[in-house]
C-alpha cells in the first residue's frame, strides 16, 4: 500500500504553478515507482480476493457453514499480506492495486458485518456506524477530485483499523457456539471490534484533516499565482483599453496638432510631469 502522502512535498510541486502542480495524492511521492500495469502478482491476488467476497457470505447466510468460511476469511487475509510483499519486492506496485486492496478490504468488513447482522450475531448499530464513515470517505471524493487530487493514501490507523476488525469476525462467528473457547473468542472479539470501530473512525478523522490541508494549500497556491499574474502586468492606467505611457520617439502634440509647438519651456530641457520615464 502507498505510504501517506507528504504534503510539503505537494506545495513545493504547487510552486511552479497550481495546475501544473496538482497530482493524485494517491500516488506515492518517495517510494517504489507505481506503474499503470494491471497483470501483475499482486492485481491477481487482489482479484481473488474480489471473487471470496460473494463466496464467503454465501457460506455465511445460506449453509451456515462457518468453518469454510473462516478459511475464505483466512485466505483473504494471507492474500492482503502477501501482495503488499510482493508488489515491494518485485517493483510491481500498480493503481490498479492500489484501488483494488483497500477496495477488498472494505468488502469483506461490508460482507462480514452483513453476516453477522443478519444472523443477529451484532447490533445493526455496529455496522451503521462502519458504514457511515465510509459513506462519508466517498462523498469527499468529488471535493477532492474538483482540487485536483484522487483518493488519500491508506494511513497507519487505517490499516490497523482493518486488521483489527478483520480479526475481530472470525472470533465473533466462534462464538456462537456453546463452549469455553466461544466464551473467550466473544470476548476477545468484542475487544477487537470495538477498538477497530474506534481506530476506524480516528482514521477517517486523519483523512478529513489531510484533505482539508491540501484544498487549503492548494487555494493559497492558487491565489499566489493569481497575485503574481496580477504584479506582472505593465504599469501605467489601462482603464478604458489606453495606457499613459508616451511614445519618446513621437513628436511634440499641441490638441493634436502634430505640427503646432508647444507652449511653455522648452520640453527638450524637462521632464513631462504627466508620463513616463523612457
Amino acid at each position: 500500500m502507498a505510504g501517506e502522502t507528504d504534503p510539503a512535498v505537494i506545495v513545493g510541486a504547487m510552486g511552479r504553478s497550481a495546475e501544473e502542480g496538482r497530482h493524485e495524492a494517491g500516488g506515492s511521492v518517495a517510494g517504489p515507482v507505481v506503474s499503470d500495469r494491471i497483470w501483475t502478482v499482486p492485481n491477481l491476488l487482489s482479484m481473488l480476493r474480489l471473487l471470496g467476497v460473494p463466496l464467503f457470505l454465501w457460506l455465511v447466510l445460506v449453509p451456515e457453514a462457518d468453518w469454510w468460511a473462516l478459511l475464505v476469511l483466512a485466505f483473504a487475509g494471507v492474500s492482503d499480506w502477501l501482495d503488499g510483499k510482493i508488489a515491494r519486492a518485485w517493483n510491481q506496485a500498480s493503481r490498479l492495486g492500489q484501488f483494488l486492496d483497500p477496495l477488498a478490504d472494505r468488502l469483506y468488513i461490508f460482507a462480514a458485518l452483513l453476516g453477522l447482522v443478519i444472523r443477529g450475531i451484532v447490533p445493526w448499530w455496529l455496522m451503521a456506524i462502519l458504514v457511515l464513515r465510509d459513506v462519508l470517505i466517498i462523498g469527499a471524493l468529488p471535493l477532492l477530485r474538483h482540487f485536483g487530487y484522487g483518493p488519500l493514501p491508506v494511513n497507519f490507523a487505517g490499516k490497523a483499523a482493518t486488521l483489527c476488525l478483520l480479526y475481530s469476525f472470525p472470533l465473533l462467528f466462534v462464538a456462537e457456539y456453546a463452549s469455553l473457547v466461544a466464551d473467550v473468542a466473544r470476548i476477545i472479539g468484542w475487544a477487537f471490534a470495538l477498538w477497530g470501530t474506534a481506530l476506524y473512525w480516528w482514521a477517517g478523522s486523519l483523512y478529513a484533516v489531510q484533505g482539508l490541508r491540501l484544498i487549503d494549500q492548494t487555494r493559497r497556491a492558487e491565489r499566489t499565482d493569481h497575485e503574481g499574474v496580477r504584479t506582472g502586468v505593465p504599469d501605467g492606467d489601462t482603464r478604458g483599453g489606453h495606457t499613459d505611457r508616451h511614445d519618446p520617439t513621437a513628436p511634440a502634440t499641441v490638441d493634436g496638432d502634430p505640427g503646432a509647438e508647444p507652449e511653455g519651456p522648452d520640453p527638450r530641457g524637462h521632464r513631462d510631469q504627466g508620463g513616463t520615464m523612457p
